[in-house]
């Protein structure tokens, strides 16, 4: 297993909707357990595949906060919304390719998805709460729109602005 590094908006990539994954292999496994192992030392609660550059529709979560429960990690390979509930709830959202900038984002509350596992078998859930707000905005993801693409336009700007500034600083090292 290996730490991937995370795309920094504004990249590219991070603007284009993904390709499906036509199998599951076991190279999808081992990029799985990479995504599941970055995203927990960045750390974050969801990542993305298109977040490490590979532009396919995949993205790893694991929403348990609680020390006392046990982590549950989840792989979603071409996830599909198959219902969204009409009640909404707004959550305070990061990202880790927009490091240490938030904006109040109103998403359905409820959720439910269909995707393939790497099993190769279908699954589908009900997401609420803090994992139905992670299953959306990783969704997202696969299809080139960001967390901020739901603020306005001012606060999109400011937040881009600092993002070019800390991708300038890092190149500089």
């Amino acid at each position: 297993m290996s730490l991937r590094s995370i795309l920094i908006h504004p990249d590219p990539r991070l603007k284009k909707v993904c390709a499906p994954v036509q199998t599951v292999t076991s190279e999808l496994g081992a990029l799985a357990e990479d995504m599941l192992e970055t995203m927990y030392e960045a750390p974050g609660i969801g990542l993305a595949a298109p977040q490490i550059g590979i532009m396919q529709r995949l993205f790893v979560m694991d929403c348990v906060k609680d020390q006392d429960t046990a982590p549950r990690p989840m792989v979603l390979i071409n996830p599909e919304i198959t219902w969204s509930s009409e009640e909404t709830s707004s959550y305070e959202e990061g990202c880790l390719s927009i490091p240490e900038q938030y904006g109040e984002v109103t998403r359905p509350s409820t959720v439910r998805m269909r995707w393939l596992g790497l099993d190769g078998k279908t699954h589908e859930e009900e997401f609420s709460e803090l994992w139905a707000t992670c299953a959306q905005h990783e969704f997202d993801h696969l299809n080139g729109k960001l967390f901020i693409d739901y603020l306005g336009p001012i606060k999109r700007q400011m937040i881009t602005r600092r993002m070019e500034k800390l991708k300038r600083e890092r190149a500089r090292g």
